[in-house]
């Protein structure tokens, strides 16, 4: 998926807050979740996302979602990842 294209796709199903975040390598964080729902493209390195017992790790190129309110947890590979991330509330 192309960055520009990704983005343009986030503003028309409005998502206001669009921005590219970089991750330094971690384990998982706590279970949470958010009072928005996030969409990411992950640009370079590893991005996982487990929800319960659930593990998905995204590459660059990929798509990941999170509906708002959903528990989730969030782990970076060991290269760190950077994401072009939209938050909707």
């Amino acid at each position: 998926m192309d960055a520009q294209r990704f983005e343009l796709g986030l503003k028309a199903d409005g998502y206001t807050e669009i921005e590219t975040k970089s991750f330094e390598p971690r384990p998982a964080n706590g279970e949470h979740g958010h009072h928005f729902s996030v969409r990411g493209l992950v640009l370079d390195g590893a991005f996982t996302v487990l929800r319960g017992d659930t593990a998905k790790t995204f590459g660059p190129g990929e798509i990941f979602a999170v509906p708002e309110g959903e528990m989730h947890c969030e782990a970076i590979g060991a290269r760190g990842a950077r994401v072009l991330v939209g938050r909707r509330y």
